[in-house]
Protein backbone atom coordinates (compact mmCIF):
# COMPACT_ATOMS: atom_id res chain seq x y z
CA UNK A 1 0.00 0.00 0.00
CA UNK A 2 1.12 3.53 -0.74
CA UNK A 3 2.91 4.91 2.32
CA UNK A 4 1.52 8.38 1.72
CA UNK A 5 -2.05 7.07 2.00
CA UNK A 6 -1.24 5.42 5.31
CA UNK A 7 -0.06 8.64 6.99
CA UNK A 8 -2.45 10.77 8.95
CA UNK A 9 -3.65 14.11 7.53
CA UNK A 10 -2.14 17.07 9.35
CA UNK A 11 -3.81 20.23 10.66
CA UNK A 12 -1.83 23.35 11.51
CA UNK A 13 -3.70 25.41 14.12
CA UNK A 14 -2.63 29.02 14.60
CA UNK A 15 -3.53 30.18 18.11
CA UNK A 16 -3.18 28.41 21.44
CA UNK A 17 -6.12 29.99 23.26
CA UNK A 18 -9.43 28.25 24.07
CA UNK A 19 -10.47 28.03 20.40
CA UNK A 20 -7.16 26.53 19.31
CA UNK A 21 -7.06 23.99 22.15
CA UNK A 22 -10.66 22.98 21.48
CA UNK A 23 -9.83 22.38 17.82
CA UNK A 24 -6.80 20.32 18.84
CA UNK A 25 -9.07 18.05 20.88
CA UNK A 26 -11.63 17.50 18.15
CA UNK A 27 -9.16 17.09 15.29
CA UNK A 28 -7.10 14.56 17.20
CA UNK A 29 -10.32 12.63 17.88
CA UNK A 30 -11.11 12.81 14.16
CA UNK A 31 -7.84 11.03 13.38
CA UNK A 32 -5.74 14.03 12.34
CA UNK A 33 -2.20 14.88 13.29
CA UNK A 34 -2.19 18.31 14.94
CA UNK A 35 0.33 21.11 15.41
CA UNK A 36 -0.61 24.18 17.47
CA UNK A 37 1.41 27.36 16.83
CA UNK A 38 1.35 29.99 19.58
CA UNK A 39 3.38 33.18 19.94
CA UNK A 40 3.43 32.95 23.75
CA UNK A 41 6.57 31.24 25.01
CA UNK A 42 4.64 28.93 27.35
CA UNK A 43 1.01 28.14 28.12
CA UNK A 44 -0.41 31.13 29.98
CA UNK A 45 -2.28 28.90 32.39
CA UNK A 46 0.98 27.37 33.64
CA UNK A 47 3.01 30.58 33.90
CA UNK A 48 0.71 33.34 35.13
CA UNK A 49 -3.05 32.96 35.58
CA UNK A 50 -4.03 35.78 33.27
CA UNK A 51 -7.45 36.45 31.80
CA UNK A 52 -10.82 36.89 33.41
CA UNK A 53 -14.06 35.04 33.99
CA UNK A 54 -16.31 33.38 31.44
CA UNK A 55 -19.60 31.50 31.40
CA UNK A 56 -19.97 28.03 29.86
CA UNK A 57 -23.36 27.01 28.51
CA UNK A 58 -24.66 23.42 28.84
CA UNK A 59 -23.55 22.44 25.32
CA UNK A 60 -19.98 23.60 25.94
CA UNK A 61 -19.94 21.84 29.30
CA UNK A 62 -20.90 18.53 27.68
CA UNK A 63 -18.31 18.91 24.93
CA UNK A 64 -15.47 19.80 27.31
CA UNK A 65 -16.34 16.92 29.61
CA UNK A 66 -16.14 14.53 26.65
CA UNK A 67 -12.67 15.85 25.75
CA UNK A 68 -11.23 15.70 29.25
CA UNK A 69 -11.90 12.03 29.83
CA UNK A 70 -12.65 12.88 33.46
CA UNK A 71 -15.92 14.83 33.36
CA UNK A 72 -15.73 15.69 37.06
CA UNK A 73 -12.67 17.90 36.43
CA UNK A 74 -14.76 20.62 34.82
CA UNK A 75 -17.31 20.54 37.60
CA UNK A 76 -14.59 20.86 40.24
CA UNK A 77 -12.99 23.83 38.44
CA UNK A 78 -16.18 25.87 37.99
CA UNK A 79 -19.12 27.27 39.93
CA UNK A 80 -22.78 27.16 38.90
CA UNK A 81 -24.48 30.12 37.27
CA UNK A 82 -28.01 28.88 37.75
CA UNK A 83 -29.61 32.34 37.81
CA UNK A 84 -29.48 35.15 35.24
CA UNK A 85 -30.56 38.33 37.02
CA UNK A 86 -30.80 41.85 35.64
CA UNK A 87 -31.24 44.55 38.25
CA UNK A 88 -31.44 48.32 38.19
CA UNK A 89 -29.17 50.44 40.38
CA UNK A 90 -29.98 53.97 41.53
CA UNK A 91 -26.61 55.74 41.73
CA UNK A 92 -27.93 58.47 44.00
CA UNK A 93 -29.80 56.32 46.51
CA UNK A 94 -27.35 53.39 46.17
CA UNK A 95 -30.16 50.85 46.01
CA UNK A 96 -30.94 48.07 43.52
CA UNK A 97 -34.09 46.24 42.44
CA UNK A 98 -34.75 43.28 40.16
CA UNK A 99 -35.78 43.83 36.54
CA UNK A 100 -35.71 40.23 35.27
CA UNK A 101 -34.76 36.88 36.74
CA UNK A 102 -34.28 33.51 35.03
CA UNK A 103 -33.74 30.61 37.46
CA UNK A 104 -32.96 27.80 34.99
CA UNK A 105 -29.85 29.30 33.43
CA UNK A 106 -27.59 26.24 33.85
CA UNK A 107 -24.29 27.92 32.91
CA UNK A 108 -21.07 27.46 34.87
CA UNK A 109 -18.53 30.15 35.75
CA UNK A 110 -14.86 29.50 34.97
CA UNK A 111 -11.66 31.50 35.14
CA UNK A 112 -10.02 31.65 31.71
CA UNK A 113 -6.73 30.27 33.01
CA UNK A 114 -8.46 27.39 34.80
CA UNK A 115 -10.31 26.32 31.67
CA UNK A 116 -7.21 26.75 29.51
CA UNK A 117 -5.24 24.59 31.92
CA UNK A 118 -7.85 21.81 31.85
CA UNK A 119 -7.91 21.72 28.05
CA UNK A 120 -4.13 21.97 27.74
CA UNK A 121 -3.33 19.25 30.27
CA UNK A 122 -5.63 16.81 28.47
CA UNK A 123 -3.62 17.16 25.21
CA UNK A 124 -0.26 15.66 24.18
CA UNK A 125 2.37 18.31 25.04
CA UNK A 126 4.44 17.60 21.92
CA UNK A 127 1.80 19.07 19.58
CA UNK A 128 2.47 22.61 20.88
CA UNK A 129 5.04 24.92 19.29
CA UNK A 130 5.41 27.73 21.85
CA UNK A 131 7.17 30.96 20.91
CA UNK A 132 6.19 30.53 17.25
CA UNK A 133 4.78 33.72 15.72
CA UNK A 134 2.66 33.20 12.61
CA UNK A 135 4.19 34.98 9.61
CA UNK A 136 2.46 33.86 6.38
CA UNK A 137 1.13 30.87 4.48
CA UNK A 138 0.74 29.51 0.95
CA UNK A 139 -1.75 26.97 -0.38
CA UNK A 140 -0.61 24.39 -2.92
CA UNK A 141 -1.86 24.60 -6.50
CA UNK A 142 -3.99 21.49 -6.07
CA UNK A 143 -5.44 22.85 -2.77
CA UNK A 144 -4.42 19.73 -0.84
CA UNK A 145 -1.68 21.18 1.34
CA UNK A 146 -0.61 24.39 3.05
CA UNK A 147 2.82 25.69 3.97
CA UNK A 148 2.93 27.93 7.05
CA UNK A 149 5.86 30.24 7.78
CA UNK A 150 6.51 31.16 11.41
CA UNK A 151 9.13 33.16 13.27
CA UNK A 152 10.88 31.58 16.23
CA UNK A 153 10.80 34.39 18.76
CA UNK A 154 13.92 33.22 20.60
CA UNK A 155 16.12 33.31 17.49
CA UNK A 156 14.10 35.34 14.92
CA UNK A 157 14.58 32.40 12.55
CA UNK A 158 11.83 31.80 9.98
CA UNK A 159 10.83 28.16 9.55
CA UNK A 160 8.12 26.43 7.50
CA UNK A 161 5.58 23.85 8.63
CA UNK A 162 3.55 21.76 6.19
CA UNK A 163 0.00 20.56 6.69
CA UNK A 164 -3.19 19.61 4.88
CA UNK A 165 -5.37 22.32 6.42
CA UNK A 166 -4.76 25.61 8.22
CA UNK A 167 -7.08 26.42 11.13
CA UNK A 168 -7.13 30.12 11.99
CA UNK A 169 -7.81 30.41 15.73
CA UNK A 170 -5.93 33.69 15.95
CA UNK A 171 -8.63 35.89 17.47
CA UNK A 172 -10.79 38.83 16.48
CA UNK A 173 -7.84 40.65 14.89
CA UNK A 174 -6.95 37.55 12.84
CA UNK A 175 -4.10 38.12 10.42
CA UNK A 176 -5.13 35.00 8.48
CA UNK A 177 -8.64 36.39 7.97
CA UNK A 178 -7.08 39.63 6.75
CA UNK A 179 -5.42 37.69 3.92
CA UNK A 180 -8.84 36.89 2.45
CA UNK A 181 -10.79 39.95 3.65
CA UNK A 182 -8.27 42.82 3.63
CA UNK A 183 -10.97 45.49 3.69
CA UNK A 184 -12.95 44.03 6.59
CA UNK A 185 -13.17 46.44 9.53
CA UNK A 186 -14.19 45.66 13.06
CA UNK A 187 -17.12 47.74 14.37
CA UNK A 188 -16.50 49.75 17.53
CA UNK A 189 -19.42 49.24 19.88
CA UNK A 190 -19.37 52.74 21.38
CA UNK A 191 -18.07 51.60 24.76
CA UNK A 192 -15.13 49.99 26.56
CA UNK A 193 -15.05 47.55 29.47
CA UNK A 194 -13.12 47.84 32.70
CA UNK A 195 -12.47 44.32 34.00
CA UNK A 196 -10.92 42.61 36.96
CA UNK A 197 -10.77 39.49 39.09
CA UNK A 198 -10.31 39.85 42.85
CA UNK A 199 -9.11 36.96 44.99
CA UNK A 200 -10.68 37.16 48.45
CA UNK A 201 -9.88 33.61 49.52
CA UNK A 202 -7.66 34.89 52.34
CA UNK A 203 -10.11 37.60 53.39
CA UNK A 204 -13.37 35.74 54.00
CA UNK A 205 -14.28 37.95 56.96
CA UNK A 206 -13.15 41.21 55.41
CA UNK A 207 -15.47 44.18 55.03
CA UNK A 208 -15.33 43.72 51.25
CA UNK A 209 -16.42 40.07 51.41
CA UNK A 210 -19.12 40.66 53.99
CA UNK A 211 -20.45 43.62 51.99
CA UNK A 212 -20.54 41.64 48.74
CA UNK A 213 -22.42 38.76 50.34
CA UNK A 214 -24.91 41.22 51.81
CA UNK A 215 -25.54 43.17 48.59
CA UNK A 216 -25.31 40.16 46.26
CA UNK A 217 -26.57 37.27 48.42
CA UNK A 218 -26.64 34.71 45.60
CA UNK A 219 -23.03 35.05 44.48
CA UNK A 220 -21.75 31.58 43.72
CA UNK A 221 -24.90 30.70 41.81
CA UNK A 222 -26.08 33.95 40.17
CA UNK A 223 -24.92 36.03 37.19
CA UNK A 224 -25.66 39.63 38.18
CA UNK A 225 -26.16 42.37 35.58
CA UNK A 226 -26.40 45.82 37.20
CA UNK A 227 -28.02 48.47 34.99
CA UNK A 228 -27.84 52.20 35.55
CA UNK A 229 -28.48 55.12 33.21
CA UNK A 230 -26.37 54.63 30.06
CA UNK A 231 -24.14 51.94 31.56
CA UNK A 232 -24.12 48.46 33.05
CA UNK A 233 -21.84 46.14 34.99
CA UNK A 234 -21.51 42.41 35.53
CA UNK A 235 -20.58 40.48 38.67
CA UNK A 236 -20.25 36.77 39.42
CA UNK A 237 -18.19 34.47 41.61
CA UNK A 238 -15.45 32.12 40.42
CA UNK A 239 -13.96 29.12 42.17
CA UNK A 240 -11.89 29.73 45.33
CA UNK A 241 -13.53 32.97 46.43
CA UNK A 242 -12.55 34.94 43.34
CA UNK A 243 -14.92 37.57 41.99
CA UNK A 244 -15.15 38.64 38.36
CA UNK A 245 -16.47 42.11 37.54
CA UNK A 246 -16.94 44.08 34.31
CA UNK A 247 -18.05 47.68 33.87
CA UNK A 248 -19.03 48.98 30.42
CA UNK A 249 -18.44 52.69 29.85
CA UNK A 250 -19.69 54.65 26.83
CA UNK A 251 -16.88 56.67 25.28
CA UNK A 252 -15.28 57.63 21.94
CA UNK A 253 -13.15 54.92 20.34
CA UNK A 254 -9.66 54.91 21.89
CA UNK A 255 -6.54 54.63 19.77
CA UNK A 256 -5.10 51.15 20.12
CA UNK A 257 -1.45 50.31 19.80
CA UNK A 258 -0.27 46.86 18.77
CA UNK A 259 -2.34 43.80 17.90
CA UNK A 260 -4.61 43.71 20.94
CA UNK A 261 -8.00 45.06 22.04
CA UNK A 262 -6.71 45.46 25.61
CA UNK A 263 -5.46 48.95 26.45
CA UNK A 264 -2.59 49.76 28.74
CA UNK A 265 -3.97 51.73 31.68
CA UNK A 266 -2.19 54.27 33.84
CA UNK A 267 -2.74 55.04 37.51
CA UNK A 268 -4.61 58.26 36.75
CA UNK A 269 -7.04 56.33 34.51
CA UNK A 270 -7.68 53.82 37.28
CA UNK A 271 -8.18 56.60 39.84
CA UNK A 272 -10.68 58.33 37.55
CA UNK A 273 -12.51 55.04 37.02
CA UNK A 274 -12.85 54.62 40.80
CA UNK A 275 -14.21 58.15 41.15
CA UNK A 276 -16.79 57.61 38.42
CA UNK A 277 -17.80 54.25 39.87
CA UNK A 278 -18.63 55.92 43.18
CA UNK A 279 -21.25 58.02 41.37
CA UNK A 280 -23.00 55.01 39.83
CA UNK A 281 -22.67 51.78 41.80
CA UNK A 282 -23.41 50.57 45.31
CA UNK A 283 -20.44 50.98 47.70
CA UNK A 284 -19.84 47.22 47.96
CA UNK A 285 -19.19 46.89 44.22
CA UNK A 286 -17.02 50.01 44.19
CA UNK A 287 -14.92 48.61 47.04
CA UNK A 288 -14.33 45.44 44.99
CA UNK A 289 -13.21 47.52 42.02
CA UNK A 290 -10.81 49.48 44.21
CA UNK A 291 -9.27 46.30 45.61
CA UNK A 292 -8.51 44.96 42.12
CA UNK A 293 -4.73 44.96 41.80
CA UNK A 294 -4.49 45.17 38.02
CA UNK A 295 -7.77 46.19 36.40
CA UNK A 296 -7.59 46.26 32.63
CA UNK A 297 -9.57 47.96 29.88
CA UNK A 298 -10.93 46.15 26.82
CA UNK A 299 -12.11 48.07 23.78
CA UNK A 300 -15.33 46.33 22.71
CA UNK A 301 -15.62 45.45 19.05
CA UNK A 302 -17.63 43.08 16.96
CA UNK A 303 -17.98 42.57 13.23
CA UNK A 304 -20.85 42.41 10.79
CA UNK A 305 -21.35 38.66 10.26
CA UNK A 306 -19.11 37.13 7.63
CA UNK A 307 -20.62 35.37 4.63
CA UNK A 308 -17.68 33.00 4.29
CA UNK A 309 -15.40 31.37 6.87
CA UNK A 310 -13.30 29.02 4.74
CA UNK A 311 -11.23 29.30 1.57
CA UNK A 312 -9.89 26.11 -0.02
CA UNK A 313 -8.21 24.34 2.93
CA UNK A 314 -8.01 27.37 5.26
CA UNK A 315 -10.79 27.75 7.86
CA UNK A 316 -11.65 30.33 10.53
CA UNK A 317 -12.81 29.37 14.02
CA UNK A 318 -13.65 31.28 17.20
CA UNK A 319 -13.28 35.04 17.27
CA UNK A 320 -11.48 34.94 13.92
CA UNK A 321 -14.74 33.70 12.37
CA UNK A 322 -17.22 35.82 14.32
CA UNK A 323 -15.92 38.70 16.47
CA UNK A 324 -18.69 39.40 18.97
CA UNK A 325 -19.48 41.59 21.94
CA UNK A 326 -19.49 39.79 25.31
CA UNK A 327 -23.08 40.42 26.41
CA UNK A 328 -24.49 37.09 25.27
CA UNK A 329 -21.64 35.07 26.81
CA UNK A 330 -21.03 33.76 23.30
CA UNK A 331 -17.34 34.13 22.44
CA UNK A 332 -15.95 31.09 24.28
CA UNK A 333 -19.07 29.02 23.72
CA UNK A 334 -19.09 29.68 19.98
CA UNK A 335 -15.40 28.74 19.80
CA UNK A 336 -16.02 25.41 21.53
CA UNK A 337 -18.95 24.54 19.28
CA UNK A 338 -16.97 25.62 16.19
CA UNK A 339 -14.28 23.14 17.16
CA UNK A 340 -16.75 20.31 17.74
CA UNK A 341 -18.47 20.78 14.40
CA UNK A 342 -15.20 21.21 12.52
CA UNK A 343 -13.94 17.92 13.95
CA UNK A 344 -17.22 16.15 13.21
CA UNK A 345 -17.24 17.35 9.60
CA UNK A 346 -13.61 16.41 8.96
CA UNK A 347 -14.19 12.96 10.43
CA UNK A 348 -17.34 12.50 8.37
CA UNK A 349 -15.86 13.47 5.00
CA UNK A 350 -12.35 12.13 5.45
CA UNK A 351 -9.05 13.78 4.44
CA UNK A 352 -9.73 13.32 0.74
CA UNK A 353 -12.83 15.57 0.94
CA UNK A 354 -11.57 18.50 3.01
CA UNK A 355 -13.37 21.11 0.93
CA UNK A 356 -16.71 19.32 1.40
CA UNK A 357 -16.05 19.08 5.13
CA UNK A 358 -15.28 22.78 5.45
CA UNK A 359 -18.26 23.70 3.32
CA UNK A 360 -20.55 21.75 5.62
CA UNK A 361 -18.91 23.26 8.71
CA UNK A 362 -19.63 26.71 7.25
CA UNK A 363 -23.23 25.79 6.36
CA UNK A 364 -23.92 24.64 9.93
CA UNK A 365 -22.21 27.48 11.77
CA UNK A 366 -23.00 30.65 9.81
CA UNK A 367 -26.80 30.60 10.37
CA UNK A 368 -26.19 30.22 14.11
CA UNK A 369 -23.29 32.61 14.70
CA UNK A 370 -24.80 35.31 12.49
CA UNK A 371 -27.89 35.51 14.68
CA UNK A 372 -25.94 35.23 17.91
CA UNK A 373 -23.49 38.03 17.02
CA UNK A 374 -26.36 40.37 16.14
CA UNK A 375 -28.33 39.49 19.27
CA UNK A 376 -25.29 40.08 21.48
CA UNK A 377 -24.76 43.44 19.78
CA UNK A 378 -28.36 44.43 20.41
CA UNK A 379 -28.21 43.38 24.08
CA UNK A 380 -25.16 45.59 24.57
CA UNK A 381 -26.81 48.55 22.87
CA UNK A 382 -29.91 48.19 25.05
CA UNK A 383 -28.03 47.80 28.32
CA UNK A 384 -25.78 50.77 27.51
CA UNK A 385 -28.77 52.98 26.73
CA UNK A 386 -27.69 53.47 23.13
CA UNK A 387 -30.07 54.43 20.32
CA UNK A 388 -31.81 51.73 18.30
CA UNK A 389 -34.09 52.30 15.30
CA UNK A 390 -37.01 50.32 16.76
CA UNK A 391 -37.05 51.36 20.42
CA UNK A 392 -36.29 54.21 22.76
CA UNK A 393 -32.98 54.16 24.69
CA UNK A 394 -33.38 51.85 27.65
CA UNK A 395 -33.80 53.53 31.04
CA UNK A 396 -33.79 51.04 33.92
CA UNK A 397 -35.56 53.49 36.23
CA UNK A 398 -38.66 53.74 34.03
CA UNK A 399 -38.51 50.43 32.13
CA UNK A 400 -41.67 48.35 31.92
CA UNK A 401 -41.58 44.54 32.25
CA UNK A 402 -42.00 44.36 28.46
CA UNK A 403 -38.99 46.67 28.00
CA UNK A 404 -36.87 44.34 30.12
CA UNK A 405 -37.59 41.10 28.29
CA UNK A 406 -34.75 41.58 25.81
CA UNK A 407 -32.25 41.77 28.66
CA UNK A 408 -32.46 38.03 29.31
CA UNK A 409 -29.85 35.61 28.06
CA UNK A 410 -32.47 32.96 27.30
CA UNK A 411 -33.62 35.03 24.30
CA UNK A 412 -30.32 34.33 22.54
CA UNK A 413 -31.03 32.46 19.27
CA UNK A 414 -30.20 28.75 19.59
CA UNK A 415 -29.92 29.20 23.36
CA UNK A 416 -31.14 25.65 24.09
CA UNK A 417 -30.53 23.76 20.86
CA UNK A 418 -27.40 24.60 18.89
CA UNK A 419 -26.77 22.22 15.94
CA UNK A 420 -23.67 20.09 16.51
CA UNK A 421 -23.71 17.15 14.10
CA UNK A 422 -23.35 17.26 10.29
CA UNK A 423 -26.27 16.20 8.12
CA UNK A 424 -26.21 12.39 8.02
CA UNK A 425 -28.16 12.33 4.77
CA UNK A 426 -25.24 13.86 2.93
CA UNK A 427 -22.57 11.42 4.11
CA UNK A 428 -20.15 10.47 1.32
CA UNK A 429 -20.49 6.96 -0.02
Amino acid sequence: MNEKKQSKPKAVIVGGSIAGLSCAHTLLSAGWEVVVLEKSCAPSSTVSPTGAGLGLDPTSQRLIESWLGQPELLHKATLPLAIDQNQATDGDKKVSWTLTRHESFNFRAAHWADLHGLLYNALPPDIFFWGHLFHSFTVSVDKTSVKVSVKLLQTNEIIEIDGNILVAADGCLSSIRRTFLPDLKLRYSGYCAWRGVVDLSLYENSETMVGLRRSYPELGTCLYFNLSSGTHSVLYELLNKRFNWIWYVNQPEPELKGNSVTMKVKNDMIKNMHQEAEKVWVPELVRLMKETEEPFLNVIYDCNPLKQIFWDNVVLVGDAAHPTTPHGLRSTNMSIVDAAILGNCLQKWGPENVCSALEEYQSIRLPVTTQQVLRSRRMGQIKQGLSLPDRQPFDPKSATPEDCQELQQKNMPFFDSVPILPNKASYPT
